[in-house]
């Protein structure tokens, strides 16, 4: 029976189980590293949009034989997530259970919907129910929904970000994408454990960062601390190369290294703040996430989570006259992040365990403070053409690239999010996606220091009504 949500544009067909080509190995299991489990609250959305018809009927068609064969690689994926007998932690038993797969139309073209629709309705293209309190043996921690426009599909992932950050999820549509084209998988999934990664270390000499085992234990409080709620909104904000170009122009005497990142980041910190309750002393704080696959020379297929995440603290940062001074701050923050520091989070995370060597309970990564994503590491990816950025190489047939990729991040509190992704034009065109409270949202799209880079708005409901 077809069901529709109360947007009336994205209906429901249909449900499947898409399961493996090839039976995995009888008592696989994939084991969460400590940084996995402090995820557990979160989930990760992707949608991928392709004006061209990716198939014919999907349940027939090759293009779902594909995608067995893709995830004969991920065992994890299309495993179930239980509990281990000797200490109770989660773990993934590899059982090739099958991943969840919703068909669904939307009554609309493409353009339209990334012209009209929001945040919130966007979500509607890639399903998710999170884990049950009880029982999860039952509940798949991955979900694909096959989303037909009239003309033109979006694929919508979503997936527990206890089992996969980001840039796993986006190889895993990668994945499939070169299956359908019948050509090797680039990046085929390497399952690692970071805590025992002694060849990738070297000789470093590992000590434990006092600022950051402060910084993750004020986040582990701060979870138990019931917050206001708040009805988050999201809004993508999309600059031209010539913006941008431009911009670190204008700051390039106090900031000359600045890249478009630090860019962004200082401009859309900067700007928050500002809307910010005049009392907020969590306003000058931003935690900056950053992917650390490259900097610790892992593998780039390494599954799971390879996020480090650090707190930068600036005085007076909303009123700030030079954009440089802020954007110069990020840049000294994130290139002073070396090997020893990421390796002294990882090894605070496996280090976190409570009474009977059980893990304490997970916090919230995204908050309570301002938080900012970096996805640079995404444009120089190996393997990518061109410099292509990795998420636009999920070519499924052809030269037929997305037009556009779309990344949130479940169950975003506190202040908010900010993600800066690479853009489909390339160069120094980047993407900016943010989930805020919903009246600083309105505020921010209307300021005039974002909108003196003349942004296009992308899946931010525009539509006139």
């Amino acid at each position: 029976m077809m069901t529709q949500n109360h947007s009336n544009r994205v209906a429901v067909r249909s449900k499947l189980t898409a399961v493996s080509s090839r039976p995995v190995n009888p008592g696989t299991r994939h084991c969460f590293t400590g940084l996995d489990r402090a995820m557990a609250l979160h989930s990760v959305h992707v949608v991928f949009y392709y004006k061209e018809k990716l198939f014919t009927y999907f349940d027939l068609d090759p293009f779902r034989v594909c995608l067995s064969e893709a995830l004969s690689l991920y065992p994890p994926v299309t495993g179930r997530i239980v509990r281990r007998e000797d200490d109770g932690e989660w773990e993934v038993k590899c059982n090739d259970s099958g991943v969840r797969v919703v068909k669904a139309t939307v009554a609309t073209t493409l353009d339209e919907w990334l012209i009209s629709a929001d945040g919130a309705e966007e979500r509607l293209l890639a399903a998710w129910d999170d884990m049950p309190q009880g029982d999860p043996s039952l509940w798949s921690p991955y979900r694909i929904q096959i989303n037909e426009f009239e003309g033109g599909v979006a694929i919508g992932l979503s997936c527990f970000h206890m089992q996969a950050d980001p840039t796993s999820a986006t190889l895993l549509i990668k994945s499939w994408a070169e299956t359908n084209r019948r050509e090797a998988v680039v990046h085929p999934p390497f399952f690692g454990d970071l805590s025992d990664s002694s060849l990738t270390r070297g000789s470093l000499s590992i000590h434990n960062s006092k600022s950051l085992s402060a910084y993750y234990e004020a986040k582990s409080m701060a979870t138990k601390r019931p917050l206001v709620p708040k009805k988050m909104g999201t809004a993508t904000f999309k600059f031209s190369d010539e913006a941008i170009k431009q911009s670190l122009l204008e700051i390039h005497q106090t900031s000359p290294v600045a890249t478009p990142f630090d860019l962004l980041a200082a401009l859309f910190w900067a700007r928050i703040a500002r809307l910010k309750h005049s009392e907020s002393e969590s306003k000058h704080s931003l935690s900056i996430c950053v992917d650390f696959r490259k900097k610790l020379q892992l593998s780039y297929g390494y599954y799971g989570n390879a996020l480090h995440f650090s707190l930068l603290t600036l005085p007076d940062v909303e009123d700030k006259q030079d954009l440089g001074d802020v954007a110069g701050a990020v840049h000294r923050h994130v290139s002073s992040q070396g090997e020893e520091e990421f390796w002294s989070s990882i090894d605070g995370f496996e280090s976190r365990n409570g009474e009977g060597g059980e893990s304490r309970a997970p916090f919230r990564m995204y908050g309570p403070e301002l938080t900012c994503m970096s996805m640079e590491h995404m444009i120089e990816f190996p393997g990518s053409t061109g410099n292509t950025p990795l998420m636009y190489t999920a070519v499924f047939d052809k030269e037929r690239r997305p037009v556009h990729v779309s990344y949130h991040v479940g169950n975003v509190e506190g202040e908010g999010l900010i993600m800066v992704m690479p853009s489909p034009e390339g160069e120094l065109a980047r993407m900016v996606t943010v989930t805020l409270p919903e009246e600083e949202l309105e505020q921010l799209r209307e300021d005039e220091a974002v909108l003196r880079l003349n942004p296009i708005m992308i899946v931010s409901g525009t539509r006139q009504a």
